[in-house]
């Protein structure tokens, strides 16, 4: 993230809004070099994302949490649900992960049993266009759009966790086509996809849907 934002001309020093879309580490690893180089920032964070979480692997029970001691931090806003941080940026958490739910989920727990995901939340982006951005999706893209058809986003970027990378599989055509299903309903939003939702995953939806697009890092889409 650090080196990237180098690159782009980006001072993270003077960034004053953080989102912590989850408390896995590929989301909040780097939550404690942000906070040494940045003073300024109000962070928000799901609650339960510093609780412990973990990714299970044959017997291998491997943690994936974000540091807990930050939690405390002065700069840290935690929150217990849906929250409105100004008239443009709003977060919500979605409860119901019944449709098309991915079983690349499977492998991954916190402390009572399988992850139920109340760490993770997403944001709304109202100015112009509303824009919906979330982060691996593990709530199912189905279920979040459901929950985001209220603001009738004209761009979803996000990950859609239909592939687990530590057994390197997509998950079923079944599934998909039930998703690319769903999704053709909204014929007003651009998708953008990247992250977890896997190239295989995402060249099998762009053949039923083409209102989809694959980003990579470095890559802008213009709102």
């Amino acid at each position: 993230m650090f080196e990237n934002a180098v690159k782009r001309n980006i001072d993270i020093s003077k960034v004053d809004t953080v989102i912590i879309s989850h408390g896995h580490f590929d989301h909040g690893g780097a939550l404690k070099k942000f906070l040494d180089v940045n003073s300024l920032a109000k962070i928000y964070v799901q609650k339960e994302a510093f609780e412990p979480h973990y990714s299970k692997t044959l017997f291998l029970k491997i943690p994936v949490g974000i540091n807990s001691k930050l939690k405390s931090n002065r700069q840290i806003i935690l929150l217990d649900g849906d929250y409105k941080i100004d008239d443009e940026l709003s977060l919500f958490t979605v409860s119901k992960t019944n449709k098309f739910y991915s079983p690349a989920n499977n492998a991954l727990y916190d402390e009572k049993g399988k992850d139920t995901f109340r760490h993770e939340q997403n944001l709304i982006i109202s100015e112009n266009q509303a824009v919906l951005i979330m982060g691996c999706g593990h709530a199912g893209v189905v279920n979040i759009m459901e929950e985001a058809e209220k603001y009738r986003p004209y761009f979803c970027i996000c990950g859609f966790h239909l592939f687990n990378p530590f057994t390197r599989k997509s998950v079923s055509k079944e599934l998909l086509n039930g998703i690319a299903t769903e999704l053709q309903k909204y014929k007003d939003t651009e998708f953008y996809t990247c992250h977890c939702t896997g190239e295989k995953a995402f060249y099998y939806l762009s053949q039923h849907m083409n209102n989809i697009h694959y980003m990579s890092c470095g890559e802008t889409v213009e709102i």
